[in-house]
């Protein structure tokens, strides 16, 4: 993991490091590499992953609302806090849907708190699943997997790029995909709430042209699930 701050204000990111270095001390959790730029040209330039970044809006050159579109547009999953003494830039920094705004002067109990709800995202976003087949066992990041489906004495898991026949059962499935993204709507079906596209009281439309049964009793547990996902996603 790689976290970034972008901040002209060099006490802040002073107090920044001072704070995720605390953080990860205390849960004896080794730090992961920190990356201070003070202008929004270095950030662009930098050729490393960007997996959480604290981004500054007023900066001389770049502001960061133009910086911030400009990382989503490459990568969608970087998770984006703006740290900011100006509220009036909250709807153009949620335009790109950044993950938190944090106010200045930062308060350490609130930045712990959103900080680990961050790498709760992050992990499930690339957290590895084994996948055991008749052919062999594949690696899948847990994110890319769209549905499970048992059918016909059969177990198969989607992904948007092709399908895999499993030897393990869909109990198996429903208790290795416990993340919030993953909800099971009917005896048969897991599904990753990511790829919903719509849902009534009896069908569930996933991307890639997939379908799952949404049985009468769970349509208010998914669709509370559902609108979770969304709110947490934002």
């Amino acid at each position: 993991m790689r976290i970034l701050i972008c901040d002209d204000d060099l006490l802040i990111v002073e107090k920044l490091q001072k704070y995720l270095k605390s953080y990860f001390s205390h849960l004896h959790l080794r730090c992961p590499e920190i990356v201070c730029f003070s202008d929004g040209e270095s950030l662009l330039a930098d050729p490393g992953d960007k997996d959480i970044l604290f981004l500054d809006i007023e900066m001389p050159g770049l502001d960061g609302i133009y910086v911030g579109n400009e990382l989503k547009k490459k990568d969608k999953d970087i998770i984006i806090f703006i740290i900011t003494s100006y509220s009036e830039y909250l709807d153009e920094a949620m335009s790109f849907r950044v993950f938190r705004y944090l106010s200045k002067p930062l308060d350490k109990a609130r930045l712990y708190r959103n900080l680990e709800a961050a790498l709760k995202i992050y992990t499930v976003s690339n957290r590895k699943i084994a996948v055991e087949t008749k052919d062999g066992t594949y690696s899948l990041t847990a994110e890319n997997i769209v549905m499970v489906e048992a059918v016909n004495r059969k177990v198969i898991l989607y992904t948007l790029k092709r399908e895999f026949e499993c030897v393990h059962p869909i109990k198996y499935w429903a208790e290795q995909l416990t993340d919030k993204c993953f909800c099971q709507p009917h005896r048969s079906f897991i599904v990753n709430l990511k790829y919903v596209q719509k849902f009534d009281n009896h069908l569930i439309s996933l991307a890639g042209d997939r379908v799952a049964y949404l049985t009468r009793r769970k349509y208010k547990e998914f669709k509370d699930a559902y609108l979770f996902y969304l709110e947490s996603a934002k």
